[in-house]
């Protein structure tokens, strides 16, 4: 081992990559396959692609590219803080809201801290930790559902951070008002709450945790681009928060960290109300479909309030090999401890009944 790799932070050792859904190309490349022939049902995106008005704003703002993006992302900024009641100091933004979660990290967390997360939640804010040097404390998710009490008690005088996924990836469940309002009755002043909406939008009763960012407590409230903006591919994301934990992150966050087709793009999607309403009907119409097509299958699932469903088929990477074999691009779920599970995305309705169709070829129930 050369000795540059010896001054590598000692708690790295251990730490696996995030792996993201198997790509289209990269699946057709591996198994000789038409990319067209291929479809993708493993990352929660849009189906519906993004809005045409955000394509059209993406086109002009390309032809702006030899200059440096705004880096403060004025615009953006202020569209958002219009849209949520706040003040652009409120708002900060993110190359995906992934990128807010790192930047909490350099503001807030050393080696020796914790952060509190559910069993089977998003898996990058244990790897996160991870990169800072903090432990993360898992507390057990009975239902897969958050559990908030016991998250609340599993705090000690090391937790910096509690991460809350609502809806959560994987698993789609959501924690109502009452459970979070109790919630954070019992947060200390020391640990900041970390709402990740990233799916926000597809609920039609979404919780208020805008009001715990007006009151000015500890929270940081995620929300991306990439889901039923349909802009995943540009990595824009953001985060609601007080005006002086804003300007830390602001402090970490690299020079020009959003570009400038991105933030185009992601004013005129947050604008469109129409495009996200027809999303959330396909999503309404497919979801439905996918749970009725499980429970015919008797196989278990997860409720879900999101664009995905979570279902037990038994072994997760033998039908995730199997349905890619036939094109259809699913994701297992091993890396979050359930290996017997998949996750599939809704995609339209015609991807979706040939997905079901795939599934129970691969499972031997056609």
């Amino acid at each position: 081992m050369s000795s540059i790799i010896k001054q590598a932070h000692p708690w790295l050792e251990g730490l696996v990559a995030y792996d993201p859904g198997k790509p289209i190309e990269e699946t057709a490349r591996e198994l000789g396959l038409n990319p067209e022939d291929i479809i993708k049902v493993a990352s929660n995106e849009n189906p519906l692609g993004p809005s045409p008005k955000a394509i059209e704003a993406m086109k002009e703002a390309a032809e702006g590219v030899n200059i440096y993006p705004d880096g403060g992302g004025y615009k953006l900024r202020t569209a958002i803080a219009e849209k949520f009641g706040l003040q652009r100091e409120n708002v900060i933004l993110g190359n995906g809201s992934n990128e807010i979660i790192e930047l909490i990290g350099h503001g807030f967390l050393n080696p020796g801290d914790n952060v509190i997360a559910a069993e089977h939640a998003f898996v990058v804010y244990k790897l996160m930790a991870t990169l800072f040097g903090a432990e993360t404390i898992e507390v057990p998710d009975p239902g897969f559902v958050h559990d908030l009490d016991a998250m609340a008690a599993a705090i000690t005088p090391q937790t910096k951070k509690i991460f809350i996924a609502n809806p959560n990836n994987p698993t789609g469940t959501l924690v109502g008002q009452d459970e979070i309002e109790r919630f954070m009755d019992k947060v200390p002043d020391h640990v900041m709450v970390i709402f990740d909406e990233a799916y926000y939008e597809f609920l039609h009763e979404p919780p208020n945790t805008l009001k715990y960012v007006q009151e000015g407590r500890n929270v940081v409230i995620m929300r991306t681009f990439s889901k039923i903006q349909g802009l995943a591919g540009l990595r824009i994301g953001y985060g609601l928060t007080s005006p002086e934990i804003a300007e830390v992150l602001q402090k970490c966050r690299q020079p020009f960290n959003t570009n400038a087709i991105a933030q185009a793009g992601a004013i005129a999607g947050l604008l469109d109300d129409e495009h996200q309403q027809r999303t959330r009907d396909l999503n309404d119409e497919g979801l439905a479909y996918l749970q009725g097509a499980f429970e015919e299958m008797g196989l278990e699932y997860v409720p879900s309030f999101a664009n995905f469903v979570l279902v037990n088929v038994g072994d997760g990477d033998e039908v995730f090999d199997g349905m890619l074999k036939k094109g259809v691009i699913i994701r297992a779920m091993r890396g979050y401890k359930l290996p017997g599970w998949v996750r599939i995305s809704i995609g339209t309705m015609e991807q979706n009944e040939r997905c079901i169709a795939t599934l129970k070829e691969v499972l031997g129930k056609a």
